[in-house]
């Protein structure tokens, strides 16, 4: 019986086709498996599967998952990404999951990105969400002045004010939420030209989340992501004080939202 695999073009072309077909014949694969995206158990003879290749600079590694926590795709990360996925999947149980990411670079006048993971209840649902605040202002590319241009460029990109949390925002195509190995990636954000999607913001090291954020970003399949200017939400230690604070500052005027697809779908 046919192994129910998708491997994509970008797949085949980095894996060859003589590798494609003995996947799809089953002569490579595992009948079981667990998700790269979900970490729950799957089986390739009973239900559509991914496959998915992570590309590092000298070491690649073929994963899979459920046709629909992931699309079938070439993920390209950073060696020290790679090997510590690998790490991950060897071993034996997970390790402890922190809410919040280490800041990253994310504009050349160094000001770095907090990235911080959590539950937001709405309309009385639970939505995983991210929340991103500059540690200094974020000046318009190419301008020299001291203003904070963090929350216009984004809203340029689509992204829509909030005045307050009552109902979840739209849903922002092209841009994306990078989920896989059970970990955070990247925020991914559309080409130039319609070319392959960017990052916008990758982690150094892949985020860890918990299982609950990810349960619940893989019902909704999007990740809801909030932004606001550096000194609005400050380094919140629970959930609860986060929402706070993201009350807060869309009452004041400082915070736009986005829903992203998952996995950049």
């Amino acid at each position: 019986m046919p192994r129910m695999l998708d491997v994509s073009d970008d797949v085949r072309a980095e894996i060859g086709d003589e590798e494609a077909d003995r996947l799809l014949a089953g002569e490579s694969a595992p009948g079981s498996y667990d998700c790269t995206s979900c970490r729950t158990p799957g089986d390739c003879e009973q239900e559509r599967t991914s496959t998915v290749l992570f590309i590092g600079e000298e070491t690649a590694v073929l994963a899979f998952a459920h046709a629909g926590c992931l699309p079938s795709q070439v993920v390209k990360v950073t060696e020290e990404q790679l090997q510590g996925a690998v790490r991950s999947i060897n071993a034996d149980h997970a390790r402890p999951e922190p809410q919040r990411a280490a800041p990253e670079q994310a504009a050349p006048e160094q000001a770095v990105l907090g990235v911080t993971s959590g539950l937001i209840l709405i309309a009385g649902e639970l939505h995983p969400a991210l929340v991103v605040e500059p540690t200094a202002p974020i000046a318009r590319p190419g301008t020299t002045g001291i203003g904070d241009d963090f929350l216009p460029l984004l809203i340029e990109q689509g992204f829509m004010p909030v005045i307050e949390l009552t109902t979840a925002p739209g849903v922002l195509h092209g841009w994306s939420v990078l989920l896989a190995m059970g970990q955070l990636h990247a925020v991914l954000q559309p080409g130039t030209n319609g070319g392959r999607p960017v990052a916008w913001w990758q982690a150094h090291q892949p985020l860890q989340v918990t299982e609950g954020w990810r349960t619940a970003a893989n019902k909704h399949q999007q990740v809801l992501m909030f932004a606001a200017p550096v000194g609005s939400i400050g380094r919140q230690p629970r959930e609860d004080l986060l929402r706070d604070a993201l009350d807060k500052a869309a009452a004041n005027g400082q915070l736009v939202a986005a829903a992203l697809p998952l996995a950049g779908t």
